[in-house]
């Protein structure tokens, strides 16, 4: 009686796959400089030494006079930027998350000198950026009051809100983080399956009993068991190293991984794009950077993007790692659960439907 065939297993394929492209990942030069090496230096950059121009936020009370020379200089102040006002709780709230450094009243003294009356209200969540604001409403305070042939003199009187401390760290890891993941899902990505096509390796499997779906599968997995385990050595050293907040300890870690697993499969979605469209291994570059380069610089990874000019504002808000970055942020510094970030996740959902789409009509198998 002949024996029966065993029933090839699907499983056991994918696994094998997956530990293989693992290997070859772990011995990828570019892969280590990418997701590992690149967004520790800019870590330990900004964490040792701090991170570049300083921008001081602040939001003017609506009850204020606005047409004073208070408020009109500090407008023109290069350093200040204001937020709008919105609600009483809303802005105390970002007081004490530090997500804007202060909150200014102006007023006008009726019954007699000072003429103008400034109510700040700092916060403890930034104090070197409060710090800075003092010395500017000083220096006006002493140039106004020298100013006796208009009699613009004005009386500052603070408050302080006591908040998180926000460090540069808390700003700049998780922009560092999704770019790594954009740069592995991307460049990792479109390189491998590229090389694979081009070298018959994915002819070869078609002789194989191995579906398509394993081989896909299997480089996936790796891909992002990789990415995640670099993702969580990027937030235990940030941690660690420069007290990077995790409100909520390890739920917090937790969470972020999800947003990690979930960009990652997004941004994966680009580098099938980008190998499908390549014509040659060399064009692979030119095309992967012409993704990642206005993500990386548009996208919040370095500075907030309310920084950048009112017209260039809507493209950073298109872009799908700006809402990973704002999500990550979200979760690290003012413990926010994943249903309080469901709109960022849900667009970067909606990027990947439209990503998937555009890869199902430009991949090729061979």
């Amino acid at each position: 009686m002949a024996r029966e065939l065993k029933k090839y297993n699907h499983l056991k394929a994918t696994l094998a796959i997956a530990k293989a492209s693992l290997r070859s990942i772990s011995r990828s030069p570019s892969a280590v400089v990418f997701t590992l090496a690149f967004p520790l230096i800019f870590i330990l950059v900004f964490g040792f030494i701090g991170g570049g121009g300083m921008k001081i936020s602040i939001s003017v009370d609506p009850k204020s006079d606005i047409q004073n020379p208070i408020i009109t200089s500090l407008k023109k102040s290069e350093v200040v930027r204001t937020v709008p006002y919105t609600d009483a709780i809303d802005v105390q709230k970002k007081l004490e998350k530090g997500n804007i450094d202060a909150l200014l009243r102006v007023e006008v003294n009726t019954d007699s000198m000072p003429k103008y009356i400034a109510h700040v209200q700092y916060t403890t969540a930034s104090l070197d950026y409060g710090q800075v604001l003092k010395s500017l409403l000083n220096e006006l305070s002493y140039s106004l009051n020298s100013d006796t042939q208009k009699a613009q003199v004005m009386e500052i009187r603070g408050t302080t809100v006591k908040g998180r401390e926000y460090r540069t760290i808390d700003f700049i890891l998780p922009g560092q983080l999704g770019f790594s993941l954009l740069s592995t899902g991307v460049f990792g990505t479109a390189f491998v399956f590229f090389s694979l096509r081009q070298n018959l390796v994915i002819k070869r499997f078609f002789a194989t009993p191995v579906r398509r779906s394993s081989i896909i599968l299997g480089e996936a997995i790796a891909r992002i068991g990789f990415a995640l385990s670099g993702a969580l050595f990027i937030i235990l050293i940030g941690h660690y190293l420069f007290n990077f907040t995790l409100v909520n300890g390890a739920i917090t870690v937790l969470n972020m991984l999800f947003l990690a697993f979930l960009g990652l499969i997004v941004f994966m979605g680009f580098g099938f794009v980008v190998s499908g469209l390549a014509k040659s291994e060399s064009t692979i570059p030119p095309i992967s950077n012409i993704i990642t380069l206005p993500q990386f610089l548009l996208s919040g990874t370095f500075f907030s993007i309310e920084a950048f000019p009112k017209w260039l504002q809507p493209i950073s808000k298109a872009l799908p790692l700006t809402y990973l970055n704002d999500a990550m942020r979200k979760i690290a510094f003012e413990g926010a659960a994943l249903w309080d970030v469901r709109m960022q996740i849900g667009i970067i959902l909606l990027w990947g439907i439209l990503i998937y789409a555009i890869a199902v009509k430009t991949f090729k198998w061979e």
